[in-house]
């Protein structure tokens, strides 16, 4: 491998340098490049740092981390489009041959629109291929239904990473999370197809080849809608949401599993936690930000649990909060954002707890949108600047208090 590599240094690597005659094309040789391997470049001036994780390194981990749900979000599309469609002789197999079919295509234009967007700023602005892409063009997909149009898709993720980042100058300086950007303009946009109340169970009418090839055949027409659990919970009135869901059957138990319909990578809390787990294990992930994510809805749950409030969402034990819908995916792979998230140890905190807090307050307040959990992490990056500020402002004053203390004594 190394000979390959020497020879590429050698014969490759100067048509595309500057002078070369490639040159405009170099952002898409660093990047195939530097993501084979680690280069031996170093600094001109000191000082020189050398570490065995760079910036590609540590967005292939988090791609590491949402393998789990990935993989269930596959199976799991399958098996809810085969239930509700009545084939009773579909097997784990054919249920991942069937979320194969779904998600594979959704993950795939993610990764094509939105590689085509960063390519063309790289070529454009003459800089690196930014390597933040390789977590957002797989977070968006995970955040959708496994039914929505290649072309929300296409759409949504060009939105999130030109508007969401690429007009702020690229990673690095964009305030709002590209891949949450993205999936809030599809939200507001699309507010009938993507609501986050209904999910689509697609029909199998739609795919006569891909029945044929799998031997069965369906006996919907048009498929179903179902209600997600958020969805339940949102519109039980005149009965307890807790016996909502139980009527809808949705119980703590499978929706910790996750084999209920929802968004591809949000619906197991058994494979985020796997995910939350080996980022913990590399230290990728801030663990403040997570659980004082996690101790803000539990504490803004058991709250709403207290108050006598006349609604029966309001009334639903806060844990439940923590498993229903999007919470852990997102405050676990796009809370920790590091560059749109707060960057001071205090502000981690409480940029984590009022994430929380908010996703239950809109939750419970907003019946129209009662996931919650997409707009807290939008408007707390817009706020995360400002946390740090006054963190900063604080230790200064602290500091300057000891000093002038010391000085007297």
């Amino acid at each position: 491998m190394k000979f390959l590599f020497d020879l590429q240094d050698k014969y490759l690597a100067p048509l595309f340098e500057k002078g070369g005659k490639f040159e405009k094309l170099y952002p898409l040789f660093e990047a195939g490049d530097t993501f084979a391997r680690t280069p031996g470049d170093v600094t001109k001036g000191a000082p020189h740092v050398r570490d065995s994780i760079d910036q590609k390194r540590l967005m292939i981990f988090v791609i590491y981390a949402l393998t789990p749900c990935i993989l269930f979000g596959i199976w799991n599309a399958g098996h809810q489009f085969n239930v509700h469609n009545n084939v009773e002789e579909a097997t784990f197999l054919m249920d991942m041959i069937r979320g194969s079919l779904m998600v594979l295509p959704i993950i795939f234009t993610s990764y094509l629109v939105g590689g085509i967007c960063e390519v063309t700023f790289a070529l454009i602005r003459k800089h690196e291929i930014n390597e933040g892409f390789l977590v957002s063009g797989m977070l968006f997909p995970l955040t959708l239904a496994p039914t929505t149009p290649l072309w929300q898709v296409a759409l949504g993720i060009a939105f999130g990473i030109i508007i969401g980042k690429e007009i702020f100058g690229g990673v690095g300086y964009n305030v709002l999370n590209p891949a949450l950007t993205g999936r809030a303009f599809l939200f507001f946009a699309y507010p009938a197809q993507i609501s986050g109340d209904q999910v689509w169970v697609g029909s199998a009418s739609k795919a006569p080849l891909v029945n044929q090839i799998m031997g069965y055949t369906p006996t919907t027409t048009d498929g179903v809608t179902m209600a997600t659990p958020l969805g339940v919970a949102a519109s039980s009135e005149g009965v307890s949401a807790q016996a909502a869901l139980a009527d809808a059957g949705y119980s703590l138990s499978n929706m910790v599993s996750g084999v209920i319909p929802g968004s591809i990578g949000s619906t197991s809390v058994i494979a985020i936690l796997l995910g939350l787990g080996y980022l913990m294990i590399t230290g990728v992930a801030s663990s403040r930000i997570i659980f004082s994510g996690i101790a803000g809805a539990a504490a803004m749950g058991a709250l709403f649990n207290l108050l006598p409030l006349d609604n029966s969402f309001a009334a639903l034990p806060f844990y439940y909060h923590i498993v229903m819908g999007g919470f852990l995916f997102g405050i676990v792979f796009m809370a920790t954002d590091p560059v749109s998230a707060a960057a001071s140890n205090r502000g981690k905190l409480i940029y984590g707890f009022l994430i929380g807090v908010l996703t239950v307050i809109i939750r419970v307040a907003n019946p129209a949108y009662p996931e919650g959990i997409m707009l807290a992490i939008l408007f707390m990056n817009v706020m995360a600047p400002m946390i740090d500020h006054y963190v900063v402002q604080g230790h200064i004053k602290q500091r300057t208090k000891l000093a002038r203390a010391l000085n007297h004594a």
